[in-house]
């Protein structure tokens, strides 16, 4: 799977992220700190990763910034992306099953390495709904996000 990464500041578990994704044979495509010469400041990589979903160059993204929340906003932004900010397996789960998320957001603050593996395998490993009330649900948020 092509994943799209960006971070804005090399602290936390950001390059432990992209070894990791790379570990489990995933191809990752770099933004911000992650890649030099790029924009790091979080509002522009995390579109820039956003954008590469929504574009097709990237089947999911993961933005990081210190909170994790302006990542999950900025990304929010772009057309198509369902971001979810995620400090534990449980909510990328759900994210994952509940919300058909398509870009994961992480907190380079509060995001450890053990809990990372956790996210990731959370994320990963959970498929969408089928529910009908789900997927409702889904077809709502993008019936908002062109109003």
């Amino acid at each position: 799977m092509r994943i799209s990464v960006s971070a804005d500041w090399d602290k936390g578990v950001a390059r432990q992220l992209t070894e990791e994704l790379e570990r489990r044979g995933h191809e990752v495509i770099p933004h911000g700190v992650l890649k030099p010469g790029d924009k790091d400041d979080w509002a522009f990589c995390s579109e820039a990763a956003a954008r590469d979903v929504v574009q097709g160059r990237a089947d999911q993204a993961i933005v990081c910034c210190w909170t994790g929340t302006g990542a999950s906003i900025a990304a929010n932004k772009v057309p198509g992306v369902r971001a979810a900010l995620c400090t534990d397996a449980y909510t990328a789960g759900g994210a994952r099953r509940w919300n058909d998320a398509n870009v994961l957001a992480l907190s380079l603050r509060l995001t450890s390495s053990s809990v990372l593996g956790e996210i990731l395998d959370a994320w990963f490993e959970t498929a969408p709904s089928e529910d009908p009330v789900d997927l409702e649900n889904i077809q709502q948020v993008e019936r908002i996000g062109r109003a």
